[in-house]
């Protein structure tokens, strides 16, 4: 049985910025996952995720994600994508991650498979609330996610 990780990353200091760690709550909060899916809270923890990491073969990231399309605009990569997105990072969770990615891969312990779904931030100034258009794409992504999942025949049981 492959294990699978749904790693939602993000300060929730920084409004929009903390989308992954609000799609991981949602998640948290609503379903329940079998044995072989952990859903995880990475916060910007960077370096220190690697040992939740290790042995997974699918990784499944969410973000924010900066880039050109309109506020609360939904970005998905797929494995080979990924490399480019983290070329353009500079956010130090990002950067983080990138290294424990890159890690994994010295180890020979790389994930099989890698998707990145993102939103694009309206605005990542202080405060503990998101906006309103990205708030609005928490449950868009969730319902990707939840796609994916069983597509990769996952069974999600909803609370």
């Amino acid at each position: 049985m492959e294990h699978i990780t749904i790693l939602g990353v993000g300060n929730i200091l920084m409004q929009d910025e903390s989308f992954g760690v609000r799609v991981v709550e949602e998640l948290l909060h609503k379903y329940q996952f079998p044995e072989n899916v952990q859903v995880l809270d990475g916060g910007t923890l960077g370096m220190e995720l690697l040992r939740f990491l290790i042995g997974t073969d699918k990784l499944i990231l969410v973000d924010a994600v900066s880039g050109e399309l309109p506020p609360g605009a939904l970005y998905q990569f797929n494995h080979d994508e990924v490399k480019a997105y983290f070329k353009e990072k500079v956010s130090m969770h990002e950067l983080g991650i990138q290294d424990v990615l890159a890690v994994m891969e010295v180890l020979e312990k790389p994930a099989k498979e890698i998707r990145i779904f993102g939103v694009q931030p309206l605005t990542i100034d202080i405060g503990l609330e998101m906006t309103e258009v990205v708030t609005a794409a928490v449950d868009h992504v969730v319902e990707k996610l939840l796609l994916l999942l069983q597509e990769w025949q996952v069974e999600v049981v909803k609370k």
